[in-house]
């Protein structure tokens, strides 16, 4: 061997080497030194966290991943699985399986993209891949407003053009090809696997509605199969062509972003009603036909996409309709209210249409009049959007769609200033970004419980009133179980985990876990 040959091997072996230890490792938190009693992870053009590893561990091995109130972020630690325990026992079965993942992300808004497009063009490339690349949190699932919403500079539709029923004057608006369409196409370049597009409508343009105004309580003038039903639905699939036309597909649709909101006399941002009954008639006559005679014909259709109070009313209505709901292929749910709303309501809806999937598409915090927009550092946060998607996953739920992808120190902008919170915040000024404990608590859902992974069941031998969890088996056939522990004790629980042993977790008070092994 020559001189020259040693040599690259050797600096080849010390590339590996440090490239294995960085995957290992991860790059961590630069905690915001200006706020401090709470943690906040800062991210600009140079330096950003990223997730460790997720390689495979060999059998009788496992894997912790750690966030915390105290600061950690992500941590990651191996283990060996014991015989026996002495601690609380939560047995995981994989032979009782119920739905499958679809997958988590969140909203390409006119405002997500407004703060993004404010960044140095590398701190952009970040922000999308902390959410969309490999060593982010996963993302799977995109969002996007079917023109305005209130997350918006100003009201636009796609044909502002009284009259226009055969939507000659349909085009999409320099906020789709400013601030979405670039951001979309990014995290399509950096993610690993395909990202599940769905659309949702706040209103048809002001013309169509009965209160020629996009917001207020106003619904689509005429009736189901009339001429105004029949031009909304073809502003779907001249939507779906358009955004087709720069490469970028759609999975799915929602009829209507909140119909219960145009219900509402002087309803504040763009809104459109529907009763039940209007939604399952123009799907039937109007939306499902035109989307079956299209090129769009296999996108997945979802109903509601409203709170979960309605979710057994609505689908009673529209899916014992054969003709409605041959065209739908699940529900969608937002999370508002759900601390006042029984979470039982999702298992009926469950048992009544078991061939129709229930999915969230849009959670945010700071949303309540009570509440402060954004708060930086919030655990109390992190522990509210866990609590939420467990439950939600453990009521046949499959999968979870937050809000903004990023907003601004006071949670906007929005035309009616109407502010809320967000996992990722843009500091425009200081050409970075903040990290919020909610961007994690979403990651150790996220980052494993991949598109496929189906639920399996645990049942404590002795349950902790502060521990909640989930779990499920992965397409390689590992399992993942996340646990929320919202008490400010630790607790020392053990999983019992088929043909590999007990395995002990310290699950450390205000703490998100997510515990991996393979079965083979």
């Amino acid at each position: 061997m020559t001189y020259k040959m040693a040599y690259s091997m050797v600096c080849l072996l010390f590339l590996t080497f440090l490239l294995e230890t960085r995957f290992l490792d991860a790059t961590p938190c630069a905690k915001l030194t200006e706020s401090p009693g709470y943690v906040v992870c800062v991210c600009n053009s140079t330096y950003c966290d990223d997730f460790p590893s997720t390689q495979k561990v060999t059998k009788g091995e496992y894997v912790v991943y750690t966030s915390s109130e105290n600061g950690l972020r992500f941590q990651r630690q191996s283990f060996k699985a014991k015989a026996t325990s002495t601690n609380a026992v939560y047995k995981v079965s994989t032979a009782k399986r119920r739905q499958s993942i679809i997958g988590f992300g969140g909203a390409f808004t006119d405002a997500a993209g407004i703060n993004i497009a404010g960044l140095p063009i590398a701190a952009q490339n970040k922000l999308i891949a902390a959410y969309y690349g490999k060593e982010g949190i996963g993302y799977s699932v995109g969002r996007v407003p079917m023109a305005s919403c209130d997350f918006s500079t100003h009201p636009y539709s796609y044909d502002d053009v009284s009259g226009d029923l055969n939507l000659t004057k349909f085009a999409l608006a320099p906020e789709d090809l400013k601030y979405k369409i670039p951001f979309i196409q990014n995290a399509m370049k950096m993610s690993p696997r395909p990202i599940k597009m769905f659309g949702s409508p706040w209103s048809a343009p002001a013309w169509m509605k009965t209160d020629n105004n996009m917001t207020g309580k106003g619904s689509l003038k005429g009736e189901p199969g009339g001429p105004y039903f029949k031009a909304w639905a073809q502003y779907f699939i001249r939507f779906l062509d358009a955004y087709s036309s720069h490469n970028i597909s759609f999975w799915g649709l929602t009829v209507q972003n909140e119909p219960l909101d145009g219900m509402i006399a002087h309803f504040g941002f763009q809104c459109m009603g529907y009763t039940a009954e209007m939604e399952r008639d123009f799907v039937k006559k109007d939306l499902g036909p035109a989307l079956k005679s299209s090129a769009f014909k296999d996108i997945n259709l979802m109903i509601l996409d409203d709170q979960r109070l309605t979710i057994l009313d609505w689908a009673n209505v529209i899916l014992s309709d054969p003709e409605a709901s041959k065209y739908i292929s699940g529900i969608g749910i937002h999370w508002y209210m759900d601390e006042f709303i029984p979470a039982n309501l999702l298992d009926k809806t469950h048992n009544a249409f078991p061939d129709k999937f229930i999915f969230g598409t849009e959670a945010c915090e700071g949303s309540m009049p009570w509440q402060s927009h954004v708060i930086l550092g919030s655990w109390d946060r992190a522990i509210t959007y866990a609590h939420d998607i467990l439950t939600d996953l453990n009521q046949w739920v499959t999968g979870w769609t937050d809000w903004n992808l990023a907003l601004s120190p006071i949670g906007g902008p929005n035309w009616v200033s109407n502010f809320v919170d967000s996992p990722i915040i843009v500091d425009v000024e200081k050409a970075r970004f903040y990290k919020q404990p909610m961007y994690y608590a979403l990651g150790h859902f996220s980052k494993f419980l991949v598109p496929e992974s189906v639920w399996v069941s645990v049942t404590a031998e002795k349950n902790n009133n502060h521990i909640e969890m989930t779990a499920f088996q992965r397409p390689d056939k590992s399992v993942a179980v996340v646990i929320n522990n919202f008490g400010y004790d630790s607790v020392n629980l053990t999983i019992k985990a088929e043909g590999i042993g007990y395995l002990d977790v310290e699950s450390l008070g205000r703490s998100i876990q997510t515990v991996v092994w393979w079965i083979d």
